[in-house]
């Protein structure tokens, strides 16, 4: 993924040598690394955000070695030339896979291991002070405690967290396999199911990330959910929107599917994962599409929604297509767009007119 702050921006890689990359992006066509953060052995950092002078950075179990310790790392970056490790978070289990970096609160809500637990589930870490970071809640969903012994609801499918996403008091968890949930974390300590949906009766694409839109359109509340396509769905993974106004009865509203290209740049693994995770005023989602690369979606009517312009990047260098995985639409209205292989392209959206 990649995240942007100012003229910083963080990248994670895929996998070694490396864990994260800074880079100078102050001017956007002469982006500059500034230094590079090495991996931990028998891990992988691919998620990175940065809050103030703390950049902090996933570290799950990839690859086989190392000694097992995966979790959640901290690091000072008030010099970004020169980052210096503050913390190690263990968090047990493979680790942290995608987190949210809640900086005005300087909370941590992630899809991670812990001991006892089949599978990840919902973290909430407190990282006020970035050199002793710890726990402040957990959520686990119906058949995830194995020191409880419990068992999956289907077989072979325990519960998953993947992606939590606050809005308000809210959290927004998408629990792959089986749908999102909605909890209440009014207080952090003791998250509370408001509601589940899983959207997985008879099979599909696994539930990536499920994004609440932080304002009302056509009078109504909106939740935005991407599965992630696995490689040869049919149909590829795609894009949900439901009416949320009654967050107790999530209702489906409309869905979002992109054809495969005419000219061939869309093979491979084609299908939706990773949304940029704010929707602004002007309704438009930013979605990286693997193979179908960027695809620019107006919400305005959320029943409806519609693509407004696109963007295919040229595949990385052995590719046949582009895998674009993540983007981060920065203040400045620069949208970088990441490629899971190799490298990542800077755009601007010019509008449906100029696209």
């Amino acid at each position: 993924m990649v995240h942007v702050k100012g003229a910083l921006a963080a990248v994670g890689h895929m996998g070694p040598p490396w864990a994260t990359t800074l880079l100078d992006v102050a001017d956007p066509t002469r982006p500059r690394i500034l230094s590079r953060i090495e991996v931990r052995p028998g891990t992988h950092s691919h998620k990175a955000r940065i809050c103030g002078s703390t950049l902090a950075i996933n570290v799950e179990s990839f690859g086989g070695g190392g000694d097992g310790t995966a979790g959640l790392a901290l690091f000072d970056i008030s010099d970004p030339l020169r980052p210096r490790a503050t913390a190690f978070y263990r968090t047990g289990g493979s680790g942290v896979h995608r987190f949210q970096l809640d900086c005005a609160r300087k909370l941590v809500y992630a899809g991670g291991g812990a001991e006892g637990f089949q599978t990840d589930i919902t973290l909430i870490i407190d990282i006020g002070d970035p050199t002793r970071p710890r726990e402040v809640g957990r959520w686990e969903g119906p058949g995830e405690s194995r020191a409880a012994g419990e068992r999956p609801a289907v077989s072979g499918a325990a519960v998953r967290t993947h992606h939590p996403l606050r809005l308000g008091d809210r959290l927004y968890v998408s629990l792959w396999t089986h749908g999102f949930a909605i909890l209440d974390i009014s207080d952090p300590a003791q998250p509370r199911l408001v509601s589940h949906v899983n959207d997985h009766e008879g099979g599909s694409a696994p539930t990536h990330t499920a994004l609440p839109v932080g304002h009302e359109i056509l009078g109504k509340k909106w939740l935005i959910v991407f599965d992630e396509e696995m490689g040869g769905g049919d149909p590829p993974a795609f894009m949900r929107v439901y009416d949320i106004t009654d967050e107790r009865r999530p209702l489906p509203a409309a869905t979002f599917h992109v054809p495969k290209d005419p000219s061939g740049k869309t093979g491979g693994r084609f299908g939706a994962h990773q949304p940029h995770e704010h929707v602004g005023p002007d309704n438009l989602v930013y979605a990286a599409w693997f193979s179908g690369g960027l695809r620019v979606i107006d919400l305005s009517d959320p029943y409806h929604p519609r693509e407004v312009g696109h963007y295919i990047p040229r595949p990385a260098s052995g590719e046949r297509y582009a895998q674009s995985n993540d983007l981060f639409v920065d203040e400045r209205g620069f949208i970088y767009l990441i490629d899971r292989i190799r490298g990542f392209d800077i755009l601007r959206f010019k509008g449906a007119a100029g696209r």
